[in-house]
């Protein structure tokens, strides 16, 4: 019998023996009157042995079987290695229909003297910082390089941004390298989907900064503004508020997001046999998707922060490379050692040598932006000058014949040079 058991048989024995009263036992037990009176009735009819609980060494008929349990251990090691606790029994409902709690997940695994590959989180030693009240006020974007597919394809970076309100994932997408492509992609997934966003929260790569961002005093008094990056004239083309933040910790959701996606990801991607980084991003949005039903949370204030775009805005050609270039006769300009013209004509008249601003969207177009309009560029044949002077360059050089004056005065130079050589040598 246990101690607490003990204490009843006590209590009740001198409740019989007229030492105490039901109201006094009652108190020492923490019980009400009635349940010491039927405490007296098992132990008048049972003695004390009727006081102990009796499901005592009997196997609960909730708890699992011993088959269930190495079933559960067999699929780990074969099937879900690497998956935390919560995780894993997530899989294991979604997969093999068995529906079991993560502690008791843990209490099967930890018998079998499997431990977590990572530690526990511990307590946060400093207040986060609150979210946003509204879905749409601010946006957070980064990219990590990680081993998405283990040893079956080499390491590629994973771009995404979140929602700093809901935790929503709004978009996200796999590059080789981390790039201004993979963060141009991710903005227009997340502004065609949800809209357009009021701030953007960024680390200061010079994807998102110009390298010469910093103004001197002088050019600060002469009204100058500081240089942007392509993506940096993107955001304010969109009127997007571009916060560059100093330390990883300014931007934790997002930097808290890539340590679920390596925890869960990398699992869900060899589950579903994915080999490759163009498989990987064929199921991406699923995966994204399943994610914000699990961890996504609602706003403060149910009114949303998102912007419409502008029909008249073409995504495409507002996150592009921007260059200047001079127009030559015919309306022609180089580009990437390329010659392009117009496509098609146009009412308005240039001149030779305009500066017109050249831009190339992901897709690898090149157009002309005049007057916030589009105008698409076609690849032209160099001009026949510059093939005239490749092909005279090229030309074999003609050979004098052997009676050319050239050649006879050359000979006589040669035998006058050689008979001052003998004479200086006889004297």
């Amino acid at each position: 019998m246990t101690q607490v058991e003990l204490k009843k048989v006590l209590v009740v024995e001198k409740i019989f023996d007229g030492r105490m009263t039901n109201k006094e036992g009652a108190a020492a037990l923490g019980l009400t009157e009635r349940q010491v009176i039927r405490l007296k009735n098992k132990y008048r009819f049972g003695g004390a042995q009727e006081l102990a609980h009796k499901n005592r060494g009997r196997k609960p008929v909730h708890a699992l079987t011993d088959e269930l349990k190495e079933r559960v251990v067999e699929l780990f090691r074969e099937k879900y290695h690497g998956s935390n606790n919560c995780h894993f029994a997530e899989l294991l409902e979604e997969h093999e229909s068995i529906c079991i709690s993560p502690s008791s997940v843990r209490r099967i695994l930890l018998d079998r003297g499997i431990k977590q590959s990572k530690k526990r989180r511990r307590s946060k030693a400093h207040r986060p910082r609150e979210r946003k009240p509204q879905a749409g006020m601010l946006w957070q974007i980064d990219a990590t390089p990680y081993a998405w597919l283990e040893d079956r394809a080499p390491s590629f970076a994973l771009h995404a941004a979140i929602d700093d309100a809901t935790g929503t994932v709004v978009g996200a997408v796999f590059r080789p390298t981390e790039c201004r492509e993979g963060y141009s992609l991710v903005m227009q997934q997340g502004i065609k989907e949800y809209g357009v966003p009021l701030g953007l929260y960024s680390d200061r790569h010079t994807i998102f900064r110009s390298p010469n961002e910093k103004l001197t005093i002088e050019q600060e008094l002469a009204g100058e503004t500081k240089p942007l990056s392509h993506f940096g004239k993107a955001m304010a083309d969109l009127h997007i508020e571009h916060i560059k933040a100093i330390t990883p910790q300014a931007k934790g959701r997002v930097e808290r997001l890539w340590q679920t996606f390596q925890d869960r990801l990398v699992i869900e991607l060899r589950l579903l046999g994915v080999n490759t980084l163009e498989e990987a991003n064929v199921v991406l949005p699923s995966l994204v998707q399943k994610h914000n039903r699990k961890f996504a949370v609602k706003p403060k204030k149910a009114e949303s922060a998102y912007r419409k775009l502008d029909p008249s805005v073409n995504v495409d050609h507002v996150f592009t490379i921007r260059e200047y270039r001079q127009l030559g006769h015919g309306n022609t300009l180089s580009y990437n050692g390329k010659i392009y013209t117009f496509a098609n004509p146009y009412d308005f008249r240039t001149e030779a040598r305009t500066t017109v601003e050249v831009r190339e969207t992901l897709s690898g177009e090149v157009l002309v932006w005049h007057k916030g309009q589009a105008i698409p560029l076609k690849e032209t044949e160099k001009p026949e000058r510059v093939k005239q002077a490749k092909k005279a360059s090229s030309a074999q050089h003609r050979k004098p014949a052997a009676d050319h004056p050239w050649r006879m005065y050359r000979n006589k130079n040669q035998v006058q040079n050689s008979t001052k050589l003998t004479v200086i040598q006889a004297t």
